[in-house]
């Protein structure tokens, strides 16, 4: 249960970079996207908190931070056009490559 909580602070952890992304424009702030990314920020810190009385502190905050940032990076790639280039694919891998390390350790 506490790996279940741990990937759903992670997913949540997208959540937020991405309403703050969309809640600003050219015309001016979208309050509702800025909202979003206020929920998402209070649930993946509320998951994260719960998951990390079972889980090590290390493993669940690199597993948190690794899940938004591959999320993240993945997202910016298919919806804002974000370069999906060999360094930045590489570099993502070494991500996931170091989170399934400490899940394994």
């Amino acid at each position: 249960m506490a790996w279940l909580c741990l990937i759903a602070a992670g997913v949540c952890e997208i959540g937020w970079p991405l309403g703050l992304k969309l809640g600003w424009t050219e015309d001016g702030p979208r309050p509702w996207w800025i909202v979003f990314a206020v929920v998402a920020m209070t649930a993946s810190g509320a998951l994260l908190l719960w998951a990390q009385r079972f889980i090590p502190m290390g493993t669940a905050y690199a597993v948190w931070t690794g899940i938004g940032a591959v999320g993240a990076f993945t997202v910016g790639i298919f919806v804002f056009g974000d370069s999906a280039s060999t360094a930045r694919m590489v570099s993502i891998a070494l991500i996931v490559a170091g989170i399934v390390g400490l899940k394994i350790a």
